[in-house]
């Protein structure tokens, strides 16, 4: 079985790339971050130019998952074409060197829940409307159109996924990471909305093994598949379970703006994703107490 992460230095891409590795998947990573202790299996790439034929030439891969590309909603507003480069582009180019060289590799592309703005019910199917809030969100529907279309007019086997709220070890950035650094340097400390907004979160852990079951079940005719747990988590409580693991008291409060391009309530219809025998083994109680332990530790 042999697997290439395009942004293998990325949070998620680290985690998969190890998932599959003990799997006994044989793997290579592209980034553009240099590497000195991988020089095999890895892809050095050019932030500003990247060229992806390179990395499909002399290898035939079983699978392509695509973990790179810009993941700041705000860093879209400010930078719109660094966005549409980094999420539409680059999918565009990954795709096209993949139909030169390889038309059997599955690729798999990581999207966004953010595709669907603030949506009319919960939880969200696939087929809810699609109305993002953000460049960020019309570059990741754009990508998604994408792998629509080299499927359909070139027959390449692709799978976008609308990713919700993942954390986990690793990453610094975010909500939780934001919490811990303000934490560690304000005694009052101010966040945005009003604490009644709601996300689902969905652990590392869980979302590798996701995309796993995406691989070996999905049919890759351009599907679209939610990955979440299929539960609602406000963010007040979210908050509150993070900061009672801390041994002083945190002091905050809900400032009730919010930050342009953020939607309101998200909980996930999960039932594709069930059906490839999908269940979540990390709570949220858990997986905060993981983090917290993984920062206070590191940071």
């Amino acid at each position: 079985m042999k697997t290439v992460v395009i942004g293998s230095k990325g949070f998620i891409g680290q985690h998969l790339v190890n998932y599959f590795k003990g799997l006994g998947h044989e793997v290579w990573g592209a980034d553009v971050v240099v590497d000195y202790a991988e020089t095999d299996h890895y892809f050095l790439m050019d932030a500003s130019n990247s060229d992806f034929n390179n990395i499909f030439q002399n290898v035939k891969y079983d699978l392509c998952v695509n973990c790179s590309g810009a993941a700041s909603v705000p860093d879209s507003i400010n930078n719109p074409m660094r966005d549409y480069y980094l999420n539409t582009v680059n999918v565009f180019n990954i795709l096209s060197a993949i139909n030169k060289y390889q038309k059997e590799c599955r690729f798999i592309n990581l999207g966004s829940a953010a595709v669907y703005g603030n949506p009319k019910q919960l939880p969200i199917n696939e087929s809810a409307q699609i109305k993002p809030l953000s460049p960020y969100g019309i570059h990741k529907f754009q990508a998604e159109q994408i792998c629509e279309e080299f499927h359909c007019f070139f027959g390449l086997k692709t799978c976008s996924l609308r990713i919700f709220s993942v954390y986990g070890l690793g990453l610094k950035k975010q909500l939780f990471w934001d919490l811990f650094k303000k934490a560690k340097k304000e005694d009052k400390i101010e966040l945005f909305g009003s604490g009644n907004e709601s996300r689902d979160f969905i652990h590392i852990n869980d979302l590798v093994k996701a995309i796993d079951l995406v691989f070996k079940n999905s049919s890759f005719e351009a599907d679209i598949i939610n990955l979440a747990n299929g539960k609602e988590i406000l963010i007040k409580d979210a908050v509150s379970t993070f900061f009672s693991f801390f041994e002083k008291r945190i002091n905050y409060n809900f400032s009730g703006s919010s930050r342009k391009g953020d939607p309101l309530n998200w909980k996930a219809d999960i039932s594709r994703l069930k059906s490839f025998s999908y269940s979540p083994s990390v709570d949220i109680e858990d997986g905060l107490k993981d983090y917290f332990n993984w920062v206070i530790k590191n940071y």
